[in-house]
């Protein structure tokens, strides 16, 4: 997002760690700034997730706010597009980073970035077709389903999707041995009817795929749950940060460009978010404890 966005947010965006490697480039993981220097055990808290953690379009996204709330320093390990699965494989570097903080916020991500028998997936949005290993996005792969095979066949891909995300969750949180809050941030509640016959009907609003069911799965593996369900200051006037003047953002993956930001979190969103979360984050901060030493 760093250079579409540069008139609108600095992300300050910087590489963590050589050794911490992302998935769907396979060059070093670079997130979200300002900069973390310090990492002894405890001295910080983590927020890890995908686009929304990030905060596109934000410049006070709600691991800052929390950051400023709690007096801790927050470390935003998010990527946009991410799933759990991108997370997870050899992530040994990434979880001592995860195992060094107080506590870690762990969002609720997509499912449509997971695999499936039909396709192979690296955790983000993207797919590689198993039968004759051609590229193809998330959207556009799960539309072709829709559009020309049998129900029971994009009934079985979505099962096994759904049960890949969950596994794919239970192996990061097993991981991860510190406190964990499962952090559920969308404008829809977990529950949504499913339907069949478009893209929209089956996926349903962000995190898309992902149903109550599937959510009290993995909170089985978490610390506390917390859930901040709001569309306030939707949709976003987008401003240019130098002249304050409304202005348009091109990137190579939407289709058309973002007069308004109709789709990631509002400014307003994320403060609701840290005011949810913040209760929570201050219990595990007056436990101690977090942050292992390796």
């Amino acid at each position: 997002y760093h250079d579409p966005d540069r008139r609108v947010v600095d992300y300050q965006a910087y590489c963590l760690d050589d050794q911490v490697i992302d998935r769907s480039t396979k060059r070093p993981l670079h997130i979200r700034g300002p900069r973390l220097t310090n990492f002894d055990p405890g001295s910080y808290f983590v927020c890890l997730g995908a686009a929304q953690t990030f905060g596109r379009f934000c410049q006070r996204p709600f691991p800052t706010i929390l950051q400023d709330y709690l007096g801790l320093p927050v470390l935003n390990i998010s990527h946009g597009g991410a799933g759990p699965l991108f997370f997870c494989g050899d992530n040994e570097r990434l979880l001592s980073y995860l195992n060094g903080a107080r506590f870690v916020v762990v969002q609720v991500m997509s499912g449509r970035s997971e695999s499936s028998s039909l396709f192979e997936s690296e955790g983000v949005g993207y797919f590689k077709r198993r039968t004759d290993g051609a590229d193809i996005g998330c959207d556009e792969a799960f539309a072709e389903l829709i559009r020309r095979e049998p129900r029971a066949l994009l009934a079985q891909v979505l099962a096994e999707t759904r049960a890949n995300w969950c596994a794919s969750y239970g192996l990061l949180l097993s991981g991860i041995k510190v406190p964990k809050i499962l952090f559920w941030y969308a404008k829809r509640k977990p529950h949504y009817s499913q339907g069949w016959d478009s893209l929209a009907k089956v996926f349903g609003d962000y995190p898309q795929l992902v149903n109550a069911d599937m959510v009290k799965h993995i909170r089985q593996s978490c610390d506390a749950y917390v859930e901040s369900r709001s569309s306030r200051g939707m949709p976003q006037v987008l401003l240019d940060r130098f002249t304050g003047k409304q202005v348009t953002v091109i990137d190579e993956w939407t289709s058309t460009p973002w007069k308004k930001n109709w789709y990631y979190p509002s400014p307003e969103m994320h403060e609701d978010a840290a005011t949810a979360l913040a209760p929570t984050c201050r219990k595990f901060m007056e436990q101690g404890g977090g942050g292992l030493t390796s």
